[in-house]
């Protein structure tokens, strides 16, 4: 048993079949970005160990099909097992042990960058100071509650655990909370008093003044999912507090702005700053002698640093809208290590701090504040060394094998020659 396992994971066959079932992966995968869209075709088919059928798949797709994830530890595997197989510390293969090495670590790299490193955006005006950046496409259900004059105390609930029929409960919470809706996606409607409006979706909160409701999942690369959930809360003895619907519009600045100005055009400026005092006022709880205010909102991830956008610089290539340069000066402070500095992100030239590297992403203007804006993409990953270093072993290996050869080659061509002039001069 245990040769026949070691057989199969050594098999040139096995490499072969591999390859070719990553050839067809990478071609349905990129194929069924067209209706799933980026982000999700990259879960489904490369971030997997199978994918299952689902409705809607052609009719020639497999019930089950073997994932990235699969291909990728499979490939890895056989590798490994061949290269120990093969293996002989002589000079003719030292190159090819090298370059084996290489891919390995490239495929290594690979696997932990997916399962360790993580993207988000830290966006900011002028004068802001922010710790914290957000995730793009996971939310949050936040509880907050201020715990002195300077600091907040935040039970924070991932999307993930937002299923409908779900009870959720905290030892800080004085309350429990049971989900009755997730919405992926949603779009509120304003609750005009003279117009014939259906009953509130709750008895609580920002229902009274705004419908909400449910959009199908937005897969485009530039379009965003704006979730909602409704929620009933119920103290920890079980009476009933009363039901919300908590919506991510009112805690995203760029839809709050897009609902602006939507409804300035529609029913002026006045009438619609009026309206946006609703739209943006706390949901909040009373419950256990402390008031609590929920809100839907992108994931966040704390620093242990501030960062205060001090500057930006916006210019473009004359007569055009081409960027030709996007720069933020910002304020570093970290109170653990006394550090008080000013650095510039800008193109090509990202920050490396604290295992973290902060490129410039995005940057505009708030032409309501009149200052500038900047979105930084920050990325933590721990194996980023990985593909330098593979790349360079690859490099290494199959140059060493290529001078071998080479020298080989030359040294045979000039005893050849050796031989046949000693043998023309006899």
């Amino acid at each position: 048993m245990t040769h026949s396992i070691w057989r199969f994971f050594t098999s040139l066959r096995l490499t072969v079949v591999l390859l070719a079932l990553s050839t067809v992966l990478v071609f349905l995968g990129t194929i069924a970005q067209v209706h799933e869209g980026l982000w999700n075709a990259q879960d489904r088919w490369f971030r997997s160990v199978f994918v299952l059928r689902q409705k809607g798949d052609p009719l020639w797709l497999p019930p089950i099909f073997p994932g990235g994830y699969f291909l990728g530890i499979m490939l890895l595997l056989n590798l490994i097992a061949a290269h120990i197989k093969r293996f002989a510390f002589i000079p003719k293969k030292i190159g090819i042990h090298f370059t084996h090495l290489g891919v390995i670590l490239l495929l290594v790299g690979q696997l932990t960058t997916d399962f360790m490193a993580r993207e988000s955006i830290l966006a900011f005006k002028e004068g802001e100071t922010k710790e914290f950046s957000e995730a793009t496409r996971k939310f949050e259900l936040a509880f907050i509650r201020s715990a002195d004059d300077t600091n907040d105390e935040i039970v924070a609930i991932p999307d993930s655990m937002l299923q409908p029929g779900q009870e959720l409960a905290h030892a800080s919470l004085p309350f429990k909370v049971r989900v009755k809706e997730y919405w992926i996606n949603s779009e509120p409607a304003f609750r005009a008093p003279m117009q014939q409006n259906a009953p509130p979706l709750t008895d609580k909160g920002i229902a009274s003044d705004f419908d909400f409701k449910k959009l199908p999942e937005a897969k485009g690369m530039d379009d965003r999912n704006l979730p909602a959930v409704i929620v009933e809360i119920t103290s920890r003895e079980g009476q009933p507090l009363g039901t919300w619907i908590v919506p991510s519009w009112p805690d995203d600045e760029a839809a709050r702005d897009g609902v602006r100005r939507a409804y300035t055009r529609s029913v002026g400026p006045e009438v619609a700053e009026s309206i946006m005092a609703k739209f943006s006022a706390p949901q909040t709880i009373e419950a256990g002698g402390s008031t609590w205010r929920m809100a839907m909102r992108p994931e966040r991830y704390y620093k242990g640093f501030k960062m205060t956008l001090l500057k930006t610089t916006h210019e473009t290539y004359r007569g055009t809208d081409i960027p030709k340069n996007f720069q933020s000066r910002v304020r570093i402070e970290n109170s653990a290590t006394g550090e008080n500095r000013e650095v510039d992100i800008y193109m090509n030239n990202p920050l490396r701090y604290e295992g973290l590297t902060f490129y410039q992403s995005t940057m505009g203007r708030d032409e309501v504040q009149e200052v500038g804006r900047s979105g930084l993409q920050v990325v933590r990953n721990p194996s980023w060394l990985t593909p330098y270093a593979g790349c360079i072993i690859v490099w290494f290996g199959m140059t060493w094998q290529f001078l071998y050869h080479l020298i080989g080659f030359l040294g045979k061509r000039r005893t050849d020659s050796l031989a046949g002039a000693a043998k023309a001069a006899a």
